[in-house]
This record gives C-alpha cells, sequence and structure tokens, in this order.
C-alpha cells in the first residue's frame, strides 16, 4: 500500500506518484506507469474565451443533509447558499493519482486563482463531499483539508453522518460506487460538477476533462451572466422570452433583464404561403384541407390583436397567447379573463395548432373555425352576452365590413369570423427544428451527443414516447388523446396550504392563499369528465404537442409547473397516484445525468422560426383599426 498523506504531498510538488488501486486497475496506464491526468500539466489546447460560449442546464443539483469538516450540520443547498459552486466527490485514503487526489490538486488550483480575480472574490465555493462516512469523520476532513486549502479560499470539506443518508445524494449526482469485498479502496468514476447561483448543474468534469483552466473560464462565464442555451440549440433570441424576465427572482442577487419596448420591431410574412410546404419534420397537410388566403390570414392577425373583441375592449385572443412568449402566458400559471376574473386553466401554446384535431385541454371542440366563441362568450374570459352581440358590434366598427367582404365572399359571419381567426393561427407552424435537421434529415452533427442519449430514454426507458408520438417521417409530438396524470386529482382534492411568496429577491414569506387572491378561488376541474359526464374520464386532459416546449412554460392544463425541470421530476416519480391514474405511468428511476439529457432533448425541438413568427405579429399595429392592416404582405 502507498502512503497517501506522502503521496499527497508530492503531487502539490510536482511529483507523480505510481500506484494500484485495491483492483488492481491502472485507469491512466501506459508500460508500467501511472499517467499523469492532464490536469497536473498546461492545457494542451487554446482555453476557451469566457463569455463567448453558453453553458447548457443538464439538470437541478441534488440536496442532502450533510456535516462540515467543523463538526456543523446543514445541507448541500444552504452551503450552496447563492455562490457557483464547484462540487467534487473524494475520499481521503483514495491511492489512484488520477482519482481523489487529482480533484483535490485542481481544486486548490481553482482556489487559488479565485482568490486573486476580483471578479469572482466572494461569488465561488468550493465543496470536496465524502463518500467514506465511516473513516472520513470530521476530524480526519479537517486534517485532510490541512494539505491543500488555505485561508483565502472559500473550500469546504463535507461528509454524511451515515452511509444511508450518502446513497440517495450519490445516487442523483450518477455517482456509482464499489467497494473490494475487504473494505479497502473505492472504485468509482471522477466527476466533478459545476454548479450556478440557481442550483442547476452546467458542467461535468472527468479526469480527462478536469484542468483549472476550463474550470475557471467557465466559472467566468456564468459570472458574466450568460443566458444558458442547450448545445442543441442557439442561445434563444430575446424576442422569444418574457418581455420582463424573472428567472432567478428568488436569489439575492437577482438583476433584472427587463426588455424595452424599442425592441418590439415588427416584419411581415406571408404565413399562408408557408402553409404550402411543411417545414421538416412535420407531416404535410390532409390533401383536403382549404388553405387560407393572405387576406384572410392577415384579418385574423388583425383580429387576434383586437380588444374590442371583449365586452369591455381591453382584452384580445394576443393577452392570453403573447406571441414573444411562446403564444401562451409566460408570467401566468392560469390567465386572467374579464376584469380580472379567474379562468382555471393554463393558456395551450398556438404553434402547429393547425395539426390539433382536438382542441382545449378537456377535447370539447375539433375546428379552430368554432374553437373561438368559447373565450369570446365565456363569462370569465371575454365576457360577450352573444354570438349576435360580437358581430353587430364589428359590423359597427369602421372598416370591418369592407375587410370581411375582401376576405370572404359571404362578408362578416359568425362563420368568418371564425375562420378569419383559424386562418392566423393556423399559418403558426414551426419545424426544422435541430431534433428534425438530426433525426429526420440525418445531419449528425445537428444535435449534441446528450440530445442523442435523451432520445433514447425518450422513446426507451423513460416511455415518454407512449403518448407523445414519433413517426418514421414526421413527429407531432402528441396521441391527441386524454389522459390522467394525477395533476387535476390531488388539485381537486388539495386542501389550500400556505403558499410561498418572493416578496423581494431573497425574501420570501408564507402565506394564506386566500388572503392574497386577487379574485375569486378557481372552481374545481374535472376535465374530459365535464364534457361526456362520464366518471371514468374524470381529471383527463388532452396530451400536448412537445414541439417548442422550452419555450411555452408554464406547464400542464393547470400552468402548475414552471419549469421542464418540475416536469421531468413529476413524470420520473412516476405521476399522483388515484384510481383512474393511466396505467403507463410508473416510477422512473432516471438518475439526474439522464434527466438532463432528457431536458436537453426536449430542447432540441425547437423550431428555428420563432423569432420570424415572433417579428411577424409584433407587425400588426395595436390601437385603432386600419383597412391597410387586411393588405397583402
Amino acid at each position: 500500500m502507498v502512503n497517501h498523506k506522502l503521496c499527497r504531498h508530492f503531487f502539490l510538488l510536482g511529483f507523480l506518484c505510481v500506484t494500484v488501486n485495491a483492483f488492481g486497475e491502472h485507469p491512466h496506464h501506459a508500460g508500467g506507469t501511472t499517467v499523469p491526468a492532464p490536469g497536473y500539466s498546461a492545457l494542451p489546447y487554446a482555453t476557451p474565451i469566457p463569455a463567448t460560449y453558453a453553458l447548457p442546464v443538464v439538470g437541478p443539483a441534488a440536496d442532502g443533509r450533510i456535516r462540515e469538516d467543523t463538526g456543523r450540520t446543514t445541507s448541500l443547498h444552504a452551503l450552496f447558499a447563492d455562490h457557483l459552486v464547484v462540487l467534487s466527490f473524494i475520499y481521503t485514503n483514495c491511492a489512484d493519482p488520477n482519482g481523489c487526489p487529482l480533484a483535490s490538486f485542481v481544486m486548490r488550483q481553482i482556489g487559488e486563482r479565485v482568490a486573486a480575480t476580483t471578479a469572482l472574490q466572494g461569488k465561488v465555493r468550493l465543496i470536496s463531499l465524502s463518500f467514506d462516512p465511516t473513516h472520513d469523520t470530521p476530524a480526519r476532513l479537517a486534517e485532510y483539508a490541512a494539505s491543500f486549502r488555505d485561508l483565502r479560499m472559500d473550500w469546504h470539506f463535507v461528509t454524511t453522518d451515515t452511509a444511508r443518508e450518502l446513497a440517495p445524494i450519490l445516487s442523483a449526482y450518477g455517482q456509482t460506487i464499489q467497494r473490494d469485498p475487504s473494505g479497502g479502496a473505492y472504485s468509482h468514476q471522477l466527476r466533478v460538477f459545476l454548479i450556478d447561483q440557481q442550483g442547476q448543474i452546467r458542467n461535468e468534469y472527468s479526469t480527462a476533462f478536469l484542468h483549472a483552466d476550463t474550470v475557471l473560464a467557465d466559472l467566468r462565464t456564468l459570472n458574466q451572466g450568460i443566458v444558458s442555451a442547450p448545445s442543441s440549440q442557439k442561445p434563444p433570441s430575446v424576442l422569444t422570452s418574457d418581455g420582463d424576465n424573472k428567472q432567478g427572482y428568488a436569489q439575492k442577487n437577482y438583476r433584472t433583464r427587463s426588455r424595452a419596448l424599442a425592441t418590439r420591431r415588427g416584419a411581415r410574412l406571408d404565413l399562408a404561403k408557408g402553409l404550402q410546404v411543411m417545414p421538416l419534420g412535420l407531416p404535410p397537410l390532409a390533401a383536403t384541407a382549404q388553405l387560407p388566403t393572405a387576406t384572410q390570414v392577415n384579418l385574423g392577425r388583425q383580429l387576434f390583436f383586437e380588444r374590442r373583441l371583449s365586452h369591455n375592449d381591453t382584452l384580445s385572443c394576443a393577452s392570453c397567447h403573447v406571441p414573444d412568449q411562446g403564444f401562451t402566458h409566460h408570467e401566468l400559471a392560469t390567465p386572467v379573463g374579464m376584469e380580472g376574473r379567474t379562468v382555471k386553466r393554463n393558456a395551450p401554446s398556438l404553434y402547429n395548432v393547425v395539426f390539433q384535431n382536438r382542441l382545449f385541454h378537456d377535447a370539447r371542440e375539433f375546428r379552430l373555425e368554432q374553437q373561438v366563441w368559447s373565450p369570446l362568450l365565456a363569462a370569465n374570459e371575454m365576457a360577450n352576452p352573444s354570438i349576435g352581440y360580437v358581430l353587430e358590434k364589428l359590423r359597427g366598427l369602421a372598416d370591418y365590413a369592407i375587410d370581411f367582404a375582401r376576405a370572404f365572399p359571404r362578408g362578416l359571419t359568425q362563420e368568418t369570423l371564425g375562420a378569419a381567426l383559424a386562418a392566423y393561427q393556423r399559418g403558426l407552424v414551426s419545424g426544422n427544428s435541430p431534433f428534425d435537421r438530426w433525426h429526420f434529415g440525418g445531419d449528425a452533427s445537428a444535435v449534441a451527443p446528450a440530445v442523442k442519449r435523451g432520445f433514447e430514454l425518450f422513446t426507451g426507458k423513460a416511455g415518454c414516447s407512449g403518448c407523445h408520438l414519433v413517426g418514421r417521417q414526421d413527429a407531432l409530438f402528441t396521441d391527441q388523446e386524454l389522459h390522467n396524470t394525477g395533476i387535476g386529482f390531488a388539485r381537486s382534492m388539495q386542501k389550500n396550504p400556505l403558499t410561498t411568496v418572493t416578496v423581494e429577491p431573497g425574501s420570501a414569506l408564507a402565506i394564506d392563499p386566500v388572503a392574497i387572491a386577487a379574485s375569486e378561488p378557481a372552481a374545481n376541474d374535472l376535465g374530459r369528465y365535464e364534457v361526456t359526464l362520464n366518471p371514468a374520464d374524470r381529471w383527463r386532459y388532452k396530451t400536448p404537442n412537445l414541439r417548442n416546449v422550452a419555450q411555452t412554460a408554464p406547464y400542464m392544463h393547470d400552468g402548475s409547473f414552471a419549469t421542464l425541470d418540475a416536469v421531468l421530476a413529476f413524470y420520473n416519480a412516476g405521476g399522483i397516484r388515484n384510481e383512474g391514474l393511466d396505467l403507463r405511468l410508473r416510477p422512473l428511476q432516471l438518475s439526474v445525468i439522464e434527466l438532463g439529457e432528457l431536458r436537453e432533448f426536449l430542447h432540441s425541438l425547437t423550431g428555428d422560426n420563432l423569432e420570424a413568427l415572433t417579428r411577424d405579429a409584433f407587425a400588426q399595429p395595436i390601437g385603432n383599426h386600419s383597412s391597410a392592416a387586411a393588405a397583402t404582405p
């Protein structure tokens, strides 16, 4: 056996320890000696330039109860404390020079350079977590830490009190640990994680890639506020995100990213022409489909933004289906209707709605031309008293009679009003995503390996494609059927727990929701049952189309999940048990790495024309109607 403490000091002096682990393995072996990992020498290639690239969100960093080398008990998330975190898994008896000693060697270099970098001082925290709680007591960790850290470094050495407390942490981080039968050395894959201020894993370094230069470049990139984008897509355009982006608002270091209204510049598209040939990945329209004309689409666009379609002239279709928020509403789980009235379901995105043969979360309508009348007449939405009232009101508005006569031989009728709004919505097609270019187009470089692994999970272990269908030549990612996931059941049965409200960055209060209700409580929602009155249909809702899902938060029929990570965690747990739960739902036992790969795959479904569709919407004047808006592009 090797004197491990002496070996560690050799590393710090630049010497190489030649060792064999307990299983006789040489992970970096050549000619009978252990070849030093790249982290011990100069980086053999140019260091990435900070802020010239974006780091994808791999997945959420797991939490767990831990004990520091000082003896203090806390949790991982509490220790993160709004810092950029570099987290390594080690054990102090490790004899493999390219294992735990490498991690500690590189962490020391990072700590020294962070301490010398003004922009990073006070913002970066190093954490080394032992996976040998039996041997690595706080006192033992303190002795080990003395070999590496100094007073300038924010470096914590932590362990758990028991192996039982450790197991879920290791599982969540994908750390597979094996120990030899005699209870000596461990066999494990070295992994070091980079975690951002919101507790999201942003990079993972193995033995071959762990180097202080690359970690420092990544830390500087995150510190400069680079918006993360999955490797499968470009960073999202400023036009396809919230105008007032509140991501990270709960963190003390939150800074506003509100978009100036000056960016709202439009550029009109010919959406009717775009329906003639579908983008890659989308199916062709039925041969019998009657395509709208450009004049009909333009009239529908004008009506989509027409607030006078509501009873008190305050709401338009675009009030709930916001173009630069994925034609849904990022900032509200469910929309606010007439005079602040509660709407009990989330506003679904309108991308690719032309392919939907069932509409609304409860599938109560089958044609877009008919669908428009539900929100126009609903008392808690646009609140018009009757169809005739809407038609009479439009006929009394200047130019609409002329515009309808141009678009439809019959002029303005109940049918043509629905047809005009449907014409615009049909034009909102979006495909040719990175996934499409890889899977249907054969371009192997269109997506990262994580996306391909995520797709394997989607169609295999995770079973997502059982409801979100993928065809041989195209994919809508929906079976257009209805399913019970347990969310409707839980909401119907729940009592009123306290809700957490962030009142300012870094400060939150637990408040009775009744005390802060801005409108009447949401009505109970029984799903498809409200249409059929069949008890078997209780809490069943339509399967959504997953295209552009990364741009269309919040999720589920009630908007109860704000992030894709929350959705993935829900399905990983197997839904919520109730007697009508869909039989396909079951605990998936996906690791944090696998969840991150699924998330990468979902990001790869973002079409290539979202900014163009947003600019097309922005080209529509908002205000008093003018017949000029009905002209062709």
